[in-house]
């Protein structure tokens, strides 16, 4: 029942100054061009995972997170919040396949669960 780390995410004030930083800081290739403005993030890495970065404004606050891909996302909540975490995004449709729950863990982390079909 292993959870592989599956995606990355950064979240600030200010998308246009997070994206030039981390493109010229790590060499990565990032594209905001979408209605949502998020930035996917392509390293360019071999055996380097996806991510993303955006501006979320106020109410989710700054971080820097990754999400792990798992079977049964509200087992894994339910288990999650017996181990002394928060959930503070429930179970959220993102496609027609997958689903992502946020949580913060018992030291207030961030943390994202991606489940998909």
């Amino acid at each position: 029942m292993a959870a592989p780390v599956v995606w990355f995410e950064i979240a600030g004030r200010d998308l246009d100054v997070l994206t030039r930083f981390y493109g010229d800081l790590l060499g990565w290739k990032i594209d905001a061009d979408n209605p949502q403005r998020y930035g996917m993030v392509d390293t360019g890495a071999e055996g380097g995972i996806p991510g993303g970065i955006y501006a979320p404004g106020d109410p989710v606050g700054e971080y820097v997170s990754f999400y792990a891909g798992v079977q049964g996302l509200e087992g894994y909540l339910e288990r999650a919040e017996r181990l002394g975490a928060r959930v503070v995004q429930p179970p959220t449709p993102i496609s027609e396949t997958a689903r992502v729950a946020m949580l913060l863990d018992p030291e207030g982390h961030r943390i994202g669960l991606l489940e998909q079909a």
